[in-house]
């Protein structure tokens, strides 16, 4: 703290520290006032954003952004902080009313570093470590272009999930825990369990359960319930739980109790172009670690959802998906990451089902958002293309000749309330549940109303890469991918990921996430003992699992549609158990070149005792399975037409 104060800022670029530095600094903005020098340099010091003060800085770097904005005026600028600590509190920060893809829908949020309409900006935060107070959104990228994030980490003073050790487990008595210090527990006026902090109350029902040691999710426990609505409090930090009864959870067990709210992710990325992030890590979010929607290439360099280190006194990190991309296009590249303690996938790729409710004419359709957690942003715009689902059994509708139905949108406009900013504007669909959408080709006569239909929009679908990343002791899945653009999955590390390592679904459903994998490699990578638990989509290692109602009345398939459309080559698979690879409503499948390694870590308890297992699966092939053990593979059993 005294070495920063000895910086006097005269300039957001020139600091007095001695005549000889002074001299340099002049001479740096000599160059920058006869142009030798594109981009421009801020260090927030010079807007009294100091590190290691417990100060509150949210008010002074919102209006820090908007005087470099205004000054940048469209220019390529760096926003640099120095190393160290900055706290952020809800009071002072911007606010704003964001409808974000996948969380809880809120009327405003409190947002810690808000970056909108900036062209050519990059924050480097050169090792700071922003620390976040309350309920907030701790960054925000909106309607930007080539914007980077560089060299900083997002964390919450106090996390929104109680951290408890189990003390003692009687079957007669209940679970006495006790809570982590950092965790402010009270017993309510009705007896319960609640953990609080500045303006927020948790109530937990539910938990997951990690090895003290290995920190790894505990064998078959998966989601479990805590039943802390009825407490004792034994002394500051403990308490005994008469209804908590649950045999699996040794003294010892670390428990992070959590509800499903998830209020906001730690970046939100919306209608932005061209954003890296680099060397960016996210200790905690109470939402997802990364949400990114409807925009434009992303690349994730380095960008992690993890621990503070191996001596990190939290087994958690985010609430949920550590990175998630819905209704984004261009290319998603992501690399060298470590992705660990999350309370779901890795990365989740997907675009989101319209609900057709009304066929007004011909050309015209009402569609709607379903999923709860995902309404209120732009769903396409003038020109996209679009397609047609056969809800009940995911199959695409077709011209005749079963030509598939694509068209274009001609119009498209906000049914349930007025728009602000018109029509066709990023934006414009601010707060918005239903559509009208006109298209320019007469819809075939079948889709209505009466029997089920989603709406996929083509032109927001991404390529993805996703390559060198490490994904460990998580809860649920390892990574979701359901794009049709070209998708490569190699040289991962899956370690303990306790459902499924690699999931391609689609579902218009349930979650309405689209939709059918057309072009997916995925090789050379490692799967260590995932399936430890039991959770949605868990059919196999890697299942390929889209939400199909009717199965038997299918005539078409959902994934794949050519020859070797999905390819699963020269992985390596470490496991306790028996099932590798499940795959449903698939035409065009290789499998090749993978090693099988058995262990005995623990015991086989999977209902799937196949090493393959299809359903209505057609142009499959299986070649050259290596078991270190000299077996053949074990069984493929075919469940076709």
């Amino acid at each position: 703290m005294f070495f920063a104060r000895l910086f006097v800022p005269l300039h957001p670029n020139i600091y007095y520290i001695g005549m000889k530095t002074r001299f340099l600094s002049l001479c740096m903005c000599l160059l920058v006032a006869v142009g030798l020098r594109a981009e421009k340099v801020y260090d927030v010091a010079y807007y009294g954003i100091f590190p290691n003060t417990d100060a509150d800085v949210a008010g002074l770097v919102e209006q820090m952004l908007a005087k470099v904005k205004a000054e940048a005026a469209g220019k390529a600028v760096t926003i640099r902080f120095a190393p160290g600590r900055y706290d952020f509190y809800p009071g002072n920060a911007a606010h704003r009313e964001y409808y974000i893809s996948n969380h809880d829908q809120h009327k405003e949020r409190a947002v810690g570093i808000a970056i909108e309409g900036y062209q050519g900006l990059t924050i480097e935060g050169n090792g700071a470590d922003f620390v976040f107070h309350g309920r907030m959104l701790p960054v925000s990228v909106v309607g930007t272009e080539r914007c980077t994030l560089r060299n900083f980490s997002i964390d919450f003073a106090t996390p929104h999930i109680a951290q408890a050790e189990v003390v003692q487990n009687d079957p007669e008595q209940g679970i006495t825990f006790r809570v982590a210090p950092w965790v402010n527990a009270r017993v309510t006026e009705n007896g319960g369990f609640e953990h609080t902090s500045e303006e927020w109350g948790m109530r937990p029902g539910w938990g997951i359960a990690f090895d003290p040691v290995t920190r790894r999710i505990i064998y078959k426990t998966g989601d479990i319930g805590t039943p802390v609505h009825q407490v004792q409090q034994i002394d500051e930090r403990t308490f005994l739980a008469p209804a908590w009864r649950d045999s699996r959870l040794p003294e010892g067990t670390i428990v992070a109790m959590r509800t499903y709210e998830r209020p906001s992710p730690g970046i939100f990325v919306s209608h932005a172009k061209d954003t890296r992030l680099e060397n960016v890590k996210v200790h905690y979010a109470e939402g997802m670690g990364l949400l990114a929607q409807m925009s434009e290439d992303v690349t994730l360099d380095g960008f992690s959802v993890c621990l503070r280190g191996d001596d990190d006194p939290r087994y958690f990190t985010t609430q949920a998906d550590a990175t998630h991309f819905s209704g984004c296009k261009g290319k998603i590249h992501s690399v060298n990451g470590l992705y660990e303690a999350m309370m779901d996938d890795a990365i989740n790729v997907h675009g989101t089902y319209l609900k057709v409710v009304e066929r007004i004419d011909d050309h015209t359709v009402k569609g709607r958002y379903m999923h709860g957690q995902a309404w209120g942003f732009d769903w396409g715009y003038v020109g996209d293309e679009v397609q047609f689902v056969r809800s009940n059994t995911m199959e695409l509708v077709s011209r005749e000749k079963n030509e598939i139905f694509v068209t274009k949108i001609e119009n498209i406009s906000i049914a349930d309330q007025q728009s602000s900013l018109g029509e066709n504007v990023p934006g414009y669909s601010h707060g918005a549940k239903e559509f009208v959408i006109r298209f320019t080709d007469a819809l075939p006569a079948e889709i209505s109303e009466a029997d089920g239909y989603g709406i996929e929009n083509l032109t927001w679908t991404p390529e993805v890469y996703f390559a060198g990343n490490t994904i460990r002791n998580n809860r649920a899945r390892g990574t979701l991918f359901s794009t049709p653009r070209r998708t490569v999955v190699e040289d991962n590390l899956f370690d303990h990921t306790s459902g499924t390592a690699i999931l391609l679904c689609g579902d218009c459903n349930g979650w309405y996430e689209t939709g059918a994998c057309r072009d997916v490699t995925i090789r050379r990578n490692r799967f260590v003992n995932a399936l430890t638990c039991m959770f949605q989509f868990t059919n196999a290692v890697i299942s390929i699992y889209p939400e199909i109602p009717n199965l038997n009345a299918q005539k078409a398939y959902f994934h794949g549609g050519k020859k070797n459309a999905i390819r699963i080559v020269n992985n390596e698979f470490e496991t306790f158990d028996h099932p590798l690879l499940y795959a449903k409503s698939v035409d065009g499948l290789l499998w090749k070149d993978n090693t099988v390694r058995h262990n005995e870590d623990y015991a086989p308890f999977h209902w799937n005792n196949s090493s393959v297992l299809l359903e209505r699966a057609s142009n499959v092939k299986i070649e050259n399975a290596f078991y270190d053990c000299g077996n053949e593979l074990k069984q493929v059993k075919l469940m076709l037409e």
